[in-house]
């Protein structure tokens, strides 16, 4: 079987089984997201791709060939994220978005800390400080993409929501700056001498560039959109500057021994931003791109399950150092959000619910924890307990996201109509 024919057939028993699934999902009330994530990992290395069958499974060989789904999948995602910083909206929430964001992201990483580097000196030989430290900021980050897909599916609308999606898409910014400087003092503490400058001031300038990157990519959208009136053009022109922003986040530059990146993911968010505050028809633009990328996320949480390592399971210190992870993780992110939602004097509901929507945690997690790598032995630890976590939020996550939403009541029940029923019954009336 030829390369491209290997990657076609890969990619449609990906988005079959996600399909499949999310059916069964339905029936016991699971969002969608969960079955999409669980069939990649039925269909993936460890289980059905185990076996090399083609037609059968996703081989451990083929996912990397699929990476390009996933890295165009979280740029639509970030671009959907940038849509909740309108600024008609952000009067209203801005500086309680901020401040909870901010807040439970810190919070969440003092807790952290404090648990595992007392767990540290409990198990010194299976838990360093260093990799205690950098676990702690890893915690930082919440999922956008599980959380989206869940507000999307069940059409969630209220105080919560309009709250929970500006904070998320701020965790990856506050996330970046906590890790660069944890990551620092850890290198610190295991090497005895590093250069401090380049590693607080590389994950600034990712932050600041990406941004830049977005904005500048925001205002040229908005002028070319303009030259174009057709629907289907217009959708096209979208797709294209989503894709291209994320292929220009792509570049990596190293100068005077500084390395220069970008985060696709603040990029695209900020691309928009920009577009939705600056283009009078981006409502109807993003709900079009929407629509175009619907079997690009359905793949994007099949692969991303079929990513999902589960030989950390074998290591007994991996298990316990994780759930001592995930259970104060989720102590932080609940609290912090309790307590910084008190101090903005928020609604109730988001006062008593906001936090557990905070709990997914994926991709920028999972970015870190590479990053931790450089650490040697202890960014192993690092990126094993890292998957883990993933593993469990990921599948736990989304259901508890949405449990939060419908008790909040920005989920009032599914009330969707299946489109094909309708059509059938406009074809009864015609006849």
């Amino acid at each position: 079987m030829t390369q491209t024919a290997s990657i076609f057939l890969s990619l449609s028993i990906a988005l079959l089984a996600g399909l499949l699934l999310s059916r069964l999902a339905k029936l016991v009330k699971l969002p969608a997201v969960t079955a999409y994530l669980v069939s990649g990992v039925l269909i993936g290395p460890f289980c059905l791709g185990a076996l090399n069958i083609p037609g059968i499974g996703i081989a451990s060989g083929q996912i990397e060939g699929l990476g390009l789904i996933s890295d165009l999948a979280l740029g639509f995602i970030a671009f959907a994220m940038g849509n909740e910083f309108r600024l008609a909206q952000l009067k209203k929430i801005g500086k309680q978005a901020t401040v909870i964001g901010v807040f439970q992201a810190i919070f969440t990483t003092v807790v952290v800390d404090a648990v595992l580097i007392g767990l540290h000196f409990i198990m010194p030989d299976k838990l360093s400080l260093p990799a205690a430290i950098v676990l702690a900021s890893v915690a930082t980050a919440t999922a956008p993409a599980a959380t989206l897909m869940v507000v999307k599916q069940y059409k969630a609308k209220g105080p919560v929501t309009d709250v929970l999606l500006p904070v998320v898409a701020l965790d990856d910014a506050v996330g970046l700056v906590v890790f660069a400087i944890s990551f620092g003092v850890a290198k610190s503490i295991s090497s005895g001498s590093v250069d401090i400058l380049s590693v607080i001031l590389e994950p600034l300038l990712e932050v600041v560039l990406s941004l830049g990157l977005g904005f500048i990519m925001g205002l040229l959208f908005t002028q070319c959109e303009k030259y174009f009136h057709s629907r289907s053009k217009r959708m096209a022109v979208s797709v294209t500057f989503v894709m291209m922003t994320v292929a220009i986040s792509c570049l990596k530059f190293d100068i005077c021994g500084i390395h220069i990146g970008f985060s696709s993911l603040l990029a695209c968010m900020m691309l928009g931003t920009v577009f939705c505050n600056k283009c009078e028809v981006s409502e109807e633009l993003m709900e079009r791109a929407d629509r175009w990328t619907a079997p690009i996320l359905i793949l994007f949480f099949v692969i991303s399950g079929a990513e999902l390592e589960l030989s950390v399971f074998a290591d007994w210190a991996v298990v316990v150092i994780g759930i001592v992870y995930i259970i104060s993780r989720s102590i932080g992110k609940c609290y912090g959000a309790n307590i910084s939602a008190k101090m903005t004097k928020s609604d109730p509901n988001i006062i008593k619910y906001l936090g557990i929507t905070l709990l997914p945690q994926a991709g920028v997690a999972l970015g870190m924890a590479i990053k931790a790598i450089e650490l040697g032995p202890d960014g192993a630890i690092v990126r094993n307990i890292t998957l883990f976590a993933v593993l469990i939020y990921e599948i736990v996550g989304p259901f508890l996201t949405k449990l939060a939403l419908t008790k909040a009541g920005d989920i009032k029940g599914e009330g969707r109509t299946s489109a094909r029923d309708e059509h059938l019954a406009k074809k009864a009336q015609g006849n």
